[in-house]
């Protein structure tokens, strides 16, 4: 018994997102050490509010690794940009346009997200070739759009919602942001879907001998991908209040590395799981 305590221990301290709090501690303290006030309450609010918008976008990733076959989504990036340029343009500064303005960063980089999932799935493009050449189609199709200079504003309620005190001192984005994890772990550890994510991420062949509908799975993990960094690209344009073509640029690298920081490995469900579950599934 005090042996299987000490393992689980050692398990939990070893663990990537408990080795992550415990840097990210570390750096609070020596920042605050070094430079006095860096570590209160105001400045740990707004460094929670910028992980708040990569945390989204990773929430996306996250289920397309988890999916297996070497899934990584290298348009959530321009898909971010693509759904802040859009939501900016259908709000312009005016609040009666947010409802507008999140059908349309949502929906539109959902749908691109499916194409990207048909390619991947049923024309058997790699994951990396496709979601590539789908970042160059939307850059291009932005530059088009916009005409290659900074377009739209955000809504006077959306920028509040982002950057301003909702409750309790936090702002909104960080409680989207803790109801999308609940929502996460929910989606993954207590339905038919997110078992079936783990499944097929496993042992895809098992999992289509089972039943699971691989295919139609996989299609969809690319559309929510896509509608994740959509609402990503909302809340960016909240946070800086207007925005351009490169955008996301940034957020491609950051939402793997948050990805495998959380836990997950970039071979797919099978590394995520513990090792009696892998038993089962081969």
């Amino acid at each position: 018994m005090e042996n299987t305590k000490q393992n689980r221990l050692r398990a939990i301290l070893l663990d990537p997102l408990t080795l992550a709090i415990l840097a990210s501690v570390a750096l609070l303290i020596i920042g605050e050490l070094i430079s006095p006030g860096f570590a209160r309450g105001r400045q740990i609010v707004s460094l929670l509010t910028v992980a708040a918008i990569l945390g989204i976008v990773a929430a996306g990733q996250n289920l397309v690794i988890l999916g297996g076959r070497e899934g990584i989504d290298l348009s959530v990036g321009a898909m971010i940009s693509l759904g802040a340029v859009l939501a900016g343009n259908a709000m312009n500064g005016m609040n009666s346009g947010i409802g507008i303005a999140m059908l349309m960063a949502l929906g539109v980089p959902f749908l691109v997200g499916i194409v990207n999932g048909i390619g991947v799935t049923i024309v058997r493009i790699p994951p990396l070739v496709m979601t590539l050449g789908m970042t160059a189609v939307l850059q291009g199709a932005l530059v088009v759009y916009s005409q290659g200079v900074p377009s739209g504003r955000a809504a006077p309620a959306l920028a509040s919602f982002v950057n301003q005190p909702l409750a309790f001192g936090i702002p909104g984005i960080l409680f989207v942001w803790v109801a999308l994890a609940l929502f996460m772990w929910f989606l993954l550890r207590r339905t038919a879907f997110g078992h079936a994510v783990y499944a097929m991420g496993a042992n895809e062949r098992a999992a289509t001998l089972v039943g699971i509908p691989v295919r139609r799975v996989r299609v969809l993990l690319y559309g929510l991908s896509g509608l994740f960094a959509g609402l990503t690209g909302l809340c960016v344009i909240g946070y800086t209040g207007s925005s351009f073509i490169s955008v996301g640029d940034q957020y491609v690298l950051p939402s793997v590395i948050a990805v495998v920081i959380g836990g997950t490995s970039l071979a797919g469900a099978l590394a995520a799981i513990g090792a009696p579950w892998r038993a089962r599934l081969r």
